[in-house]
Parts: structure tokens; sequence; C-alpha cells
């Protein structure tokens, strides 16, 4: 038996529903010696704002138990810089673009981004990054149903691309936030963004990273992505794609079975850069095991 890992996210069909998450696989190049990126899913950029920007002061990374805190800030060389300077190679790699926006001063500055990139052939999807906790803002979009839905309605208006827009965990409730974004438009989701966090030195009295907080990362961070992935499938029609703290095969599927159409790996790409390609492989397995003939028939397929 041949498994079928085929999965549609909004007008976008992977050949497989593993991804790599925004801001743990670079541009994709640093990679290219380290695995096949041909086998990825999809890959998505590390987002890029409308100007450069060159993130937050150092040290921005520590290590936590069973994680990582980061204040990175979205260094990015800006959407032209972006264009002209990483896309080019990004072209040649073959999976799926998806590309990571932001924005920093001004909500509009989305509509700008989405309106760009939705004249490029070459970019399959736009996600929508209004859940990044690093850069300095009193209120993210994604905190605030109205704010996401408003945001997510007018890049809707400017873009065919499929819209995939990514929630953050430090909300009440998620599925409010994702149904706003569903019913502005958004073809997808994708959550978890990082959780708020902060990490101490007791012997310099001082936080680990210049910012003093930043977003926690990796298999701390599942059991509440799971959660969150699952309630929000109680609640929304479009696909899922589920991030935070998958290392390997079995931890993707609590995913699918939660409710995910697709799942990310992020923190695991700086531990195992092959992570991807072997959760690829390990999912194949797994259904062959289990007699599964479509991937679809594991999405939501929790036992209660």
């Amino acid at each position: 038996m041949r498994p079928d890992l085929r999965v549609n996210i909004g007008s976008l069909e992977l050949k497989n529903p593993v991804m790599v998450a925004s801001g743990t696989f670079g541009y994709a190049e640093e990679f290219k010696d380290l695995m096949d990126l041909k086998k990825l899913g999809a890959i998505v950029t590390k987002t890029i704002t409308l100007k450069p920007r060159l993130g937050n002061l150092m040290p921005r990374t520590c290590e936590t138990p069973a994680g990582m805190l980061n204040s990175i800030g979205l260094e990015n060389p800006g959407l032209e810089g972006f264009i002209s300077g990483k896309l080019p190679a990004l072209k040649k790699i073959g999976p799926p673009l998806v590309i990571s926006i932001s924005a920093e001063d001004d909500p509009k500055e989305f509509m700008t981004l989405a309106r760009r990139l939705d004249t490029i052939k070459e970019v399959a999807a736009i996600e929508l990054n209004i859940s990044c906790p690093n850069i300095q803002r009193s209120r993210l979009v994604s905190q605030d149903a109205h704010s996401t839905y408003e945001v997510v309605k007018a890049v809707r208006k400017v873009t065919k691309k499929t819209l995939i827009t990514k929630l953050s965990p430090n909300v009440t409730d998620i599925g409010e936030i994702a149904l706003a974004a569903e019913r502005a438009g958004s073809d997808a989701v994708s959550l978890i963004n990082t959780i708020t966090g902060m990490s101490i030195d007791p012997d310099k009295r001082r936080p680990k990273i210049a910012s003093c907080v930043g977003g926690l990362s990796g298999p701390a961070v599942r059991p509440v992505a799971v959660r969150m992935v699952w309630e929000t499938y109680k609640k929304i029609k479009i696909p899922i794609i589920g991030m935070g703290g998958i290392i390997d095969t079995y931890s993707a599927l609590e995913f699918f079975l939660a409710g995910a159409t697709a799942i990310a790996t992020g923190t695991a790409n700086f531990v195992n850069p092959k992570v991807a390609a072997e959760i690829i492989v390990g999912i194949k397995e797994y259904m062959v095991k289990n007699k599964i003939k479509n991937i679809s028939h594991l999405i939501g397929a929790l036992n209660l």
C-alpha cells in the first residue's frame, strides 16, 4: 500500500503535510547541504517586513528546560531586499513557497506587502504573522478578534494567493481569534506562535536575553499547542497548520489527531536539520502499519 499524503491548504496542494516553520529555517538556502529540500511539503520563509530590520539587541536566544527563548525581533532585509536577494534561490528549490509577512508600525503595511507578493508567480501562499511577540508593540493584532478580522479582510482584498493567518497562544480563547480570521477570508490558520516567557541568570541577576522577555518554543510548549489546535479545530472549518514542539513522528501525529491538516517543524530544525524529512518517512510508515490509505483519515481522528 502506498499511503496518500497529499493535503490542500486553500488552493494550494501539498505533496505531503510537513512544512518548516517561519523563523526556524532561514530562507532555506542555509539548509541545502543538510537535507534534501525537495522532500518538504512547503517552505515557510523567515518573516519579512516592508523595510529592513536589524532586529533586537544581543543576546537574543537562550536555552530553557525542554526548549528555547528567543527575541530575534524579525531581523530581515525588507521586502525589496528579499525579492532581489533571497527569492531567486528559493524559486529553484521546488516545494511551494509560503512567504511570511509582518507589519511594524501600521497594519496597512500588510496590504502593501501582500499586494507586491501577489504579482510574483512563484509565491504560492502568504502567511500573515500577526502574532510575533518580539517587536515593541503594546498589543498584538492576533490578541483581538476585531483587529484580526480587519487585517485579514483588508489583505484578502489585495491578493488571490492562499492566505494563512498565524495566531498567538497568548490569548484567552484562540478559537475566537481563528473564527475571526476565517470569517475575514483566511484560507487557513497556523498555530501556535511562541509563548511569551522570561529567563533569569541568578548569578548576574539579569535576564538571559537583552529584551528581558521573548518567545518560548520547543517541546515544553507542545501540550499547550496540541490543546489549542484541538480547541480551534472544533470552531472552524478551514485547515489548521499545527506547530509547537514537534520533534519527531509521534509528536507530529498528535497534531493531526487533534485536527491539524498540516504541521510545521520549528525549534527542532536547529537540533536536527533533517527532522522534517524524517517525519515524512515516519508518517508513511505509521500509515502503512495502521492500514491508513489517506492522511485525511488521521485529521481530527481523536478517540474520545
